[in-house]
């Protein structure tokens, strides 16, 4: 491309600084960079809708911390719930340790 533009100065430098005039214009190509101005827009309209999540989000946060929280009863102590209390067949010094005399 930027040869072209490089062959175009030289062209009508040559001509005597007259711009070189088409008989048909080209119609202008659109490419997706050249929707500058809608990115900004775009970019702008996400920065509004994270600031506005983050508001949400942090008055949501406190609103919840500062609700107290239900305390439940402690369940009722079933039978077969128990704690072991005798020892275990291997000793109590665990099944692989070996206790050094």
């Amino acid at each position: 491309m930027a040869t072209a533009l490089v062959r175009s100065a030289l062209r009508s430098a040559l001509r005597g600084g007259a711009p070189a005039t088409r008989s048909s214009p080209v119609p202008k190509r659109s490419f997706s960079s050249s929707a500058h101005h809608d990115e900004a827009a775009e970019a702008s309209k996400w920065e509004k809708i994270t600031y506005a999540a983050i508001a949400t989000s942090t008055i949501l946060a406190i609103y919840n911390l500062s609700k107290g929280h239900h305390h439940f009863e402690e369940p009722p102590q079933y039978p077969y719930l128990h704690i072991r209390n005798k020892e275990f067949p291997w000793g109590p010094d665990g099944l692989f340790e070996v206790k050094e005399h």
